[in-house]
């Protein structure tokens, strides 16, 4: 559950909210959001867009400390929230390789948070085991922002896509997405899923019969009225496909390599895939890629996927921002 304000001191810097929407809340999952903290959220992420546009960085979170723990490999998500931060004005503690801190001499996950949230004012956790950022939230007394916890959520990943779509597409309701590849494991499309079910959507469902959307999100996606499709075939659902979400089969997620083999290379996106598509349509990957979407696409005005990195960031500084009560 988010934060209540109790976890803030009462002695708060000049400019800090109380009243402001998120300050000091945990940011664990897509369903602690409703479609008003989304039209806020997003208000503020367009508003940080425009500033950097003009600007480049300004000083709102000046004196402000991120602590970037990651205990799993991450390139994109590490490095938005640090530009984010950056951006903004304030500074970065950067720990991506936890087998050289404390965490290799056996500390456990409480008392890492416990000790950065010394020097942090906020603290964005990669952590490869499901509920580990509830699980951090529960002893900590800055707010926590679940940058991926295992096969669970990827709440950030989820919020940004959507203000992709929004800002691509320049709506949400009545789309048809498409998510195709590992929906087993891809925390991706879960919090995605679930976010877009807050809308008046249609989910299709692409992937191996191994690989499909985990039954326990179906369930949440259906009990809000949202109509899905599942299939293995793509050419069933590529023509009325708005947004096509591809991604990766995470080699990392599987305990035997013959399973992983056997569905790795199921789908490839091509310039010959994409003539079925329609021309005003985007397609969208969390990357990192390898191998699903041909680099040939790369210059379709379709293929968002770097423009969606780039809309993260905003989206990230606008939850900093938020958090810290500063937006």
């Amino acid at each position: 559950m988010p934060h209540t304000l109790d976890k803030i001191s009462p002695y708060l810097p000049f400019g800090d909210r109380r009243d402001a929407p998120f300050y000091g809340h945990d940011i664990l999952s897509v369903n602690q959001f409703n479609r008003d903290d989304l039209r806020y959220l997003f208000g503020v992420a367009h508003e940080m867009r425009e500033m950097v546009a003009r600007v480049g960085c300004f000083d709102l979170l000046k004196g402000k400390v991120l602590a970037n723990l990651f205990y799993e490999p991450s390139t994109r998500t590490a490095s938005s929230f640090m530009a984010a931060m950056q951006r903004l004005g304030g500074s970065v503690i950067p720990i991506s390789e936890v087998r050289y801190s404390s965490v290799a001499k056996g500390e456990s996950l409480p008392d890492t948070v416990r000790t950065l949230e010394c020097y942090a004012d906020v603290i964005v956790l990669r952590h490869p085991e499901n509920g580990a950022a509830a699980l951090a939230a529960s002893y900590a007394q800055k707010p926590i922002i679940n940058a991926g916890d295992g096969t669970g959520e990827h709440p950030t990943q989820a919020l940004l896509d959507l203000f992709t779509i929004h800002e691509e597409l320049a709506r949400v309701e009545g789309l048809t997405v498409t998510m195709l590849g590992d929906l087993k494991y891809g925390r991706t499309v879960h919090s995605l899923a679930r976010l877009l079910s807050l809308y008046n959507v249609k989910l299709n469902y692409v992937s191996p019969g191994i690989l499909r959307m985990p039954q326990e999100v179906k369930d949440e996606v259906s009990a809000r009225g949202v109509a899905q499709y599942e299939t293995s075939d793509l050419s069933e659902v590529l023509e009325q496909t708005d947004v096509l979400y591809v991604t990766r089969v995470q080699k990392e997620r599987f305990e035997d390599p013959a399973a992983y083999e056997s569905v790795r290379g199921a789908y490839v996106i091509t310039p010959d895939t994409m003539r079925a598509a329609k021309a005003k349509m985007i397609l969208m990957h969390p990357l990192p890629r390898v191998g699903e979407i041909s680099m040939d696409l790369d210059s379709d005005p379709r293929a968002a996927y770097f423009r969606q990195m780039e809309y993260g960031m905003y989206v990230r500084m606008a939850l900093l921002a938020a958090t810290l009560g500063k937006a």
